[in-house]
């Protein structure tokens, strides 16, 4: 994927701080390297993908095949960079479906959840840029400043919000005075949150 500022263009290097806001995502990029059509094309695709994510072969992918896999097979540097969206995306993918395989069980992703895993990527993704761009001392944590702070681009992705203090705290589920990435993700899949710049493939599904 292509990350470009008016200054440059931001590849493996990038820091976390790069995706604070002042960058430009190539939400297309992203989409045309993620097979999660439900088509005979897009399921061929998929198993090509996972077969080359199992560089052993052994049917099941683990989290550090799969962080591997993102920078040297999807060679999406925005994504491998964002190490809390991976590990959000594998766990929820990996207990989505009962394991056939004792001998593995629910520690690992197989090809029958690996649709659902690069549908997830996409999502939790799109979750972490908009937690960076609200998290603007990239320290991974929001405080109630940068919260009230980011009002105006919040409401864009997720609709009015009238009481900025009690909505924080709701997010803030550990009472921790802090909004984790983990608090966000619940908070975001229950307001849909949706970035104004990204744009949805046609024949993309949404998890």
């Amino acid at each position: 994927a292509v990350v470009s500022t008016q200054s440059g263009h931001y590849g493996r290097g990038a820091t976390m701080g790069d995706l604070a806001g002042k960058i430009d995502i190539d939400w297309n990029g992203i989409y045309e390297k993620l097979p999660t059509q439900k088509t005979p094309e897009g399921r061929a695709a998929r198993k090509a993908m996972f077969d080359l994510f199992d560089p052993n072969g052994n049917g099941v992918l683990s989290l550090a095949e799969v962080d591997k896999a993102i920078r040297d097979v999807l060679a999406i540097d925005d994504i491998f960079d964002s190490k809390p969206a991976i590990m959000r995306a594998f766990q929820i993918a990996k207990n989505c479906t009962k394991s056939k395989r004792e001998d593995v069980g629910a520690d690992y992703i197989e090809f029958l959840e690996f649709k659902f895993f690069l549908l997830s990527l996409r999502q939790y993704f799109e979750y972490w840029v908009a937690f960076k761009r609200i998290d603007s001392d990239d320290d991974r944590r929001i405080s109630l400043e940068e919260f009230t702070a980011a009002k105006d681009v919040m409401e864009i992705w997720v609709g009015a919000i009238e009481d900025l203090a009690g909505e924080f705290e709701k997010i803030d589920g550990n009472d921790g005075g802090l909004i984790l990435f983990d608090e966000f993700c619940k908070w975001a899949i229950a307001k849909h949150l949706d970035l104004e710049d990204d744009d949805d493939a046609p024949d993309a599904e949404r998890h």
